[in-house]
């Protein structure tokens, strides 16, 4: 007979998917050593083809990130763009809309009028500077492995949100950390075969920012899934 499973267990992964939420505000609080360390072990049991793990992970912290998100933010602010992946052709039909909604979200939060495109480019802006996070993980892939390297990452990505949450860090998964590979690698000094994925800062979330005071909607079962057969 098979066992029967424990309810409480899908539904501690249910709390903490529905708690966790991109943090763009962070206290300058650095996280111990211990806790990263364990959110990387169990981020570290991510599945991946053929169990190739091909995720490379550097933790930037300190000072280090300061200088880090200054040479991100000067490159970035020169309108200078460098991605190891294609970025999106375009957005359209439901996932425009989805990109939308999010971003207005946001810019309601802070107050920004819709259609001002200068304080647009200032908050977009802050990503180089980590929204203030004490840390920024960058997770990079072998070039050799491709796109399924990537999607590996994405997995792992994923992981290690899920264990931060857990261990009650705030973290913002960030593609802009990408458009700027070639800083990246030079910055961090990573093998030229490295391909930048993206970037993860995390830390302690700054509650009472107004940039934390919303949350993004989900797609319903139905809008997401196709169920055929029984």
């Amino acid at each position: 007979m098979l066992a029967q499973p424990d309810s409480r267990d899908i539904e501690v992964v249910e709390k903490l998917l529905a708690a966790r939420y991109s943090c763009r505000a962070f206290k300058p609080d650095a996280v111990p050593r211990s806790i990263i360390e364990r959110v990387l072990s169990a981020a570290q049991k991510t599945a991946s083809w053929c169990n190739s793990q091909p995720w490379q992970v550097t933790i930037v912290s300190g000072d280090a990130t300061r200088a880090f998100g200054e040479a991100l933010y000067k490159n970035a602010s020169e309108g200078k763009f460098s991605a190891d992946f294609p970025f999106p052709r375009e957005y359209r039909g439901v996932y425009l809309d989805r990109r939308r909604e999010s971003g207005f979200q946001l810019y309601n939060a802070l107050g920004i009028q819709r259609g001002d495109k200068a304080a647009y480019n200032k908050q977009m802006l802050e990503n180089f500077r980590f929204f203030g996070a004490p840390h920024v993980a960058i997770i990079t892939s072998d070039d050799a492995l491709g796109v399924y390297g990537a999607v590996d990452c994405g997995g792992y990505v994923s992981s290690f949100l899920l264990a931060a949450q857990a261990a009650g860090l705030a973290t913002i998964p960030q593609a802009a950390l990408a458009g700027q590979s070639n800083v990246v690698r030079e910055h961090l000094g990573l093998p030229a075969d490295r391909r930048v994925v993206c970037g993860v800062s995390f830390g302690y979330a700054d509650e009472a920012h107004l940039a934390n005071s919303y949350r993004t909607n989900r797609a319903t079962i139905p809008e997401a899934v196709a169920f055929i057969g029984e």
